[in-house]
């Protein structure tokens, strides 16, 4: 009987499993930089995976010049964050759609003063890791990339 009973049960409990809830996964799409300059570069500004963008590390490149601003972390990160506020623009986002970034540093003594402008860009305060490095690209006091969701 007890062995009855629990042939019953699994029928049961494997007929209510409901096979549609099990999604395939999203395409993933790599886009197109929307810079003219960087179209030959070796990655994605963004990479989309359902709702989900990925975007590639930014530095404080001026982008019309291909150099980095002067005067230090805080002209860097403000370039960096319009950089970044560039790219989610192109994708009809917006810097409130942005749930996390990664922060590197040059120098974690810059975490202040880069702190002093990253907080005027990101009032809904996304989820952060930050950390120092050696050795930026190009020269760069920081770098940021960021996860952004996309409303439908």
């Amino acid at each position: 009987m007890k062995k009855i009973i629990l042939i019953i049960c699994l029928f049961a409990f494997f007929m209510s499993c409901n096979t549609e809830v099990i999604k395939p996964v999203d395409e993933v799409v790599f886009h197109k930089t929307h810079e003219p300059k960087k179209s030959t570069a070796p990655f994605s500004d963004a990479v989309q995976v359902g709702n989900l963008y990925f975007l590639s590390g930014q530095v404080g490149m001026d982008h019309s010049v291909r150099k980095l601003v002067t005067g230090g972390i805080q002209p860097e990160t403000k370039q960096t964050l319009e950089n970044i506020k560039a790219v989610l623009e192109h994708h009809d986002m917006n810097m409130e759609d942005v749930v996390k970034c990664t922060v590197i540093l040059a120098d974690i003594e810059d975490f202040s003063a880069f702190n002093e402008v990253y907080k005027t860009y990101f009032p809904q305060k996304p989820a952060r890791t930050t950390f120092a490095a050696k050795g930026l690209a190009v020269g760069a006091k920081i770098e940021i990339e960021c996860i952004a969701v996309k409303s439908e």
